[in-house]
């Protein structure tokens, strides 16, 4: 397990990412799970959860219709059912049924597909597909959740005796209402509507004049609310009927609550699949917001982080409309002490907490913003010491907390640490704190740690440059601007800029050497030499983007060329064709002519003209035996073309013959497995999960019996 402190949550941000998920959870289980999510206890854990998370991440990117998370959670349920004489409220029994159709919705869409989303369906292996639940409820319940009429004798008489009587009550008050119309006794709104009961909108000026019951009047007190004495004691006898209703309803529902006592298993097993699926949802949904994936995860401490990007940074950046520039951080065993250096607001604290946050996510359970093809191992701890913590209540300086928390730091770093040290160094005079910063530097290497740091400080940048495990890296700057690009770079420190950056901002050239003069020359040099090799690299990264686009281009233009070459080809070939055809016929038309010309007409002479018929016949004969045989060449060809691409499969090899029913077969179309449920000649009937098919003996491969 990933060994964290509230500090390193603080620090890297988490409860940002929490709030999201906080959005996107259904039931109140998954919230909990949300406000207390840590690192997960064991790795074989915390990898199934990541595949869960990556499963349904694919399921909704290749869009298919997986069942809508509606549900609601089943504890008060399960708390109530075994308790005895106990009648669940008829919202109880909605929820079950809800949560037994979702059921079912999930083992629907997950069957036939098991070896394609294993850890999710592993999710179902204690749940059963039965209508069983809502059928039982469905009898009891319309489908607007009112008990039915007919759930019981008892009920469908008091429901009758109830309709009756309200007629009865009805015309008793429009009688009323009519009588006391014609006397003027009434205000214009005539009745209202009051302690579920109809009652006449009486002028007060007359109220004695009605008999019945005052109930209310208006705020004006110009109107008296009064129910006709003929309609009250129906009332009466209805608020009876509307008890013996209740009562009868509450002895239906607790035989229902019995029945479902039954599956109580079951229904405990609902909220356990549900809920899970709950809290998967909201990390699935997270990680399609930030485009986020599951990277290989090694035990050979590699780390290769393509394309990863903050996720908080990204999601404020996409709400400001700007680009976010992905990193690519690497680190291994043979560079595991990573250093960051450059001029302030170029992006290096955020690289640090980059990396941090993503590991954090990770061994949360959650997916990471970074390209699918990185690589990531799992840490046992991971210490941050990032910002200006000072604390007034405890007297600490920015420095000595530090050293406070660099002080537990030396205490439990080891090789399976991950340190995050954000201007590693700061808060002190920076010759002694530099000093101070470079031994904790080295016990830390010493300890075998892996570690992200920022600093300014020269000494930490040349010890990173001589250890052998140690690697320097800095964020890249527009050496002509001055701008950040917010891109990392690996293999050298950076440049502070500190005096180009003054005197981009106006500050005169003759303070700026004086200020030079006051510093060592060595380190005035170092800081030129790294400006100069920044510098360098801006320009070579420049002539590499121009070298790549140069051979983009000229890959472009040949692909064409080789396009318009082919096509080019094939209408010669086809003019050529067309002439072979032409010069054919040419020579067809000519020999014909001959023959015409050498027929002879008006000569008297018997069969002067055969001789010339029986050449003609012959010519006829000949071309058309050349016809016949590029005929025959065709069909030859044709025929050798289809047994080419004929399957080798044989029915034999399908072992056809050996299906009966009850053989466990495979379709040969959609590789789907099903069970044979009846055999009629060639007509196969197979059953696929919870649907059946007609097929053919052909279409099968047998498996087994």
């Amino acid at each position: 397990m990933l060994k964290c402190d509230s500090q390193t949550y603080k620090d890297l941000e988490l409860e940002k990412l929490q709030d999201i998920l906080r959005d996107y959870c259904i039931g109140p289980s998954a919230l909990k799970i949300v406000d207390q999510l840590k690192p997960v206890r064991n790795n074989e854990e915390l990898i199934k959860f990541l595949n869960q998370t990556s499963e349904l991440v694919e399921i909704r990117r290749e869009g298919e219709a997986f069942p809508r998370l509606e549900f609601e959670e089943l504890n008060s349920e399960i708390k109530m059912l075994p308790v005895q004489n106990a009648s669940l409220p008829q919202e109880s029994f909605a929820r079950i049924r809800l949560a037994s159709t979702m059921v079912n919705a999930l083992l629907y869409f997950f069957n036939k597909r098991e070896a394609d989303f294993p850890q999710l369906y592993e999710l179902l292996e204690n749940v059963e597909f039965t209508k069983e639940i809502i059928e039982k409820i469905d009898t009891i319940f319309d489908k607007h959740g009112k008990v039915k009429d007919d759930a019981s004798p008892g009920l469908l008489a008091i429901r009758q005796q109830m309709q009756s009587l309200k007629r009865h009550i009805h015309s008793a008050f429009d009688r009323s209402m009519r009588k006391l119309l014609k006397k003027g006794y009434l205000s214009d709104t005539k009745e209202g509507f009051m302690n579920d009961r109809r009652v006449l909108a009486v002028l007060s000026s007359y109220k004695r004049e009605v008999s019945g019951q005052v109930v209310g009047s208006s705020k004006s007190g110009n109107v008296t609310f009064i129910e006709p004495g003929e309609t009250v004691p129906l009332n009466k006898e209805y608020e009876q009927l509307l008890d013996d209703e209740r009562k009868e309803i509450f002895i239906i529902l607790q035989g229902l609550t019995r029945e479902m006592l039954a599956y109580l298993p079951l229904i405990k097993n609902y909220q356990q699949v549900l809920t899970k699926l709950d809290f998967i949802n909201a990390k699935s949904r997270l990680a399609l917001l930030l485009d986020a994936n599951k990277p290989s995860i090694n035990d050979d401490m590699v780390m290769e982080m393509i394309d990863c990007y903050h996720p908080l940074l990204k999601l404020n950046n996409e709400a400001l409309g700007k680009m976010t520039v992905p990193q690519r951080i690497s680190m291994d065993k043979e560079s595991r002490m990573l250093v960051i250096s450059g001029p302030n607001a170029g992006g290096k604290s955020i690289t640090l907490k980059t990396v941090g946050l993503l590991q954090l996510m990770l061994q949360c359970g959650l997916l990471v913003p970074l390209h699918p093809n990185s690589k990531m191992c799992l840490f046992d701890s991971l210490l941050t010491d990032i910002g200006d913590n000072q604390s007034i209540v405890d007297e600490l300086s920015t420095y000595s907390y530090r050293l406070k928390r660099m002080k537990h730091f030396l205490n439990v770093a080891n090789e399976n640490s991950l340190l995050l040290l954000d201007e590693f160094g700061t808060g002190s005079d920076p010759d002694l704190g530099g000093a101070l910063a470079e031994v904790f530097f080295e016990t830390l290497y010493d300890k075998k740690s892996f570690g992200v740091i920022t600093t300014h400080y020269s000494n930490i940048k040349l010890k990173a440059d001589k250890l052998p495990q140690a690697v320097n890296g800095c964020m890249l700057f527009d050496t002509e601007t001055l701008n950040p690009l917010f891109r990392f770079s690996t293999g050298q420190p950076g440049s502070s800029f500190t005096f180009e950056v003054a005197q981009i901002n106006g500050i005169p050239k003759g303070l700026i050497n004086k200020a030079k003069s006051k510093l060592d020359r060595k380190k005035v040099k170092m800081d030129e030499l790294l400006h100069e090799l920044q510098k360098e690299k801006s320009y070579l990264n420049r002539l590499t983007k121009e070298h790549i686009l140069a051979q983009e281009t000229a890959e472009k233009h040949r692909l064409y060329y080789e396009e318009t070459k082919e096509k080019y080809e094939r209408k010669l070939n086809s003019l050529k064709n067309k002439a072979e055809e032409t010069s054919k016929l040419v020579s067809l038309g000519n020999k014909l002519q001959s023959y015409i010309d050498e027929y002879k007409v008006g000569v008297k002479k018997k069969n002067v003209n055969a001789p010339l018929m029986q050449d003609v016949k012959k010519y006829i004969a000949k071309e058309k035996s050349k016809i016949e045989e590029a005929k025959q060449e065709i069909r030859l060809k044709k025929q050798a073309k289809k047994k080419k691409n004929k399957p080798n499969k044989t029915v034999n090899e399908y072992r056809q013959d050996k299906i009966k029913v009850g053989s466990k077969v495979k379709l040969i179309a959609t590789k789907q497995t099903g069970e044979v449920e009846e055999i009629k000649g060639d007509d196969v009937t197979v059953l696929l999960g919870f649907a059946r098919m007609k097929v053919k003996l052909r279409q099968l491969i047998y498996i087994s019996n």
